[in-house]
């Protein structure tokens, strides 16, 4: 059984595996824990950016997100939670695991007062593509997004 909590930061190495656990990861993640830890630190004192881990009996974190909450005015001032980095172990993907953590995403939202859920992935990982689009969310917007070096 998993629990999905928030992450701890004695867990940020394993989520950073988790996070390296796919031809994309392994691109962008760079060696360097200290630079995880410092962001993680910057995430916990934003009260609206949670860090989820989903954690097995033995403590093993096996799934991660993050999410962050907005309060808009646009869609009559809709709240809405903002999805990013979703990433289950690679051995455990297909088993039903991401329908969990989905399930959670919207109760944590739900009981934020969001009323809309949204998220992005890279337009290479067409599995998830097919993954969310079986959970209800459609691909309704273009996104767009420019690295500022």
């Amino acid at each position: 059984m998993i629990e999905f909590r928030p992450a701890r930061r004695d867990e940020v190495a394993q989520i950073i595996a988790l996070l390296r656990d796919d031809v994309l990861g392994q691109e962008r993640e760079p060696d360097d824990l200290a630079r995880y830890l410092g962001a993680f630190d910057a995430m916990q004192a934003e009260s609206n950016n949670h860090l989820i881990a989903g954690v097995d009996a033995q403590g093993a974190v096996l799934a991660t997100y993050q999410l962050t909450l907005i309060s808009g005015l646009s869609l009559a001032a809709t709240r809405r939670a903002q999805v990013e980095s979703v990433r289950i172990a690679s051995h455990l993907r297909g088993q039903g695991l991401g329908h969990l953590m989905f399930a959670d995403i919207e109760a944590r939202a739900r009981a934020a007062g969001c009323r809309l859920i949204q998220l992005t992935m890279n337009a290479r990982r067409t599995d998830s593509r097919r993954f969310y689009e079986g959970l209800g969310f459609t691909a309704s917007h273009l996104g767009f997004k420019r690295a500022l070096d």
